[in-house]
């Protein structure tokens, strides 16, 4: 069993910053990837940056150089560091992490509850 849970979500004007983080807790488990996604109003859900088990990094051409994808893996925790924010980053905010459990011997896909985020001047 893994519990994905996200937060740092909240308001914030045109030009500021946030931090997301998606911490990962129960099992013992290993990491195969975790992405950041979001939702808007009317919007289908995207994916914003992603992080691999060897630390390789992607992220949508919208948020390129403004956002930043990172792990602590001592903490079993990603972040998204999010600068340079615009009102159109306005969203819900959900981690999805696919986990290896090796006492199980399985792997499975886990949802966070997601974070609201909204850039409002």
């Amino acid at each position: 069993q893994v519990q994905v849970e996200e937060s740092g979500g909240g308001l914030v004007q045109p030009g500021g910053s946030l931090r997301l983080s998606c911490a990962a807790s129960g099992s013992i488990f290993t990491v195969i990837a975790v992405g950041w996604y979001r939702q808007a109003p009317g919007n289908q859900r995207e994916l914003v940056a992603d992080i691999t088990s060897g630390g390789s990094t992607n992220y949508v051409d919208s948020v390129k150089g403004r956002f930043t994808i990172s792990r602590d893996n001592a903490k079993n925790t990603v972040y998204l560091q999010m600068n340079s924010l615009k009102p159109e980053d306005t969203a819900v905010y959900s981690c999805h992490a696919r986990l290896r459990t090796p006492l199980a011997m399985s792997e499975g896909s886990y949802w966070g509850q997601g974070t609201q985020v909204t850039v409002s001047s």
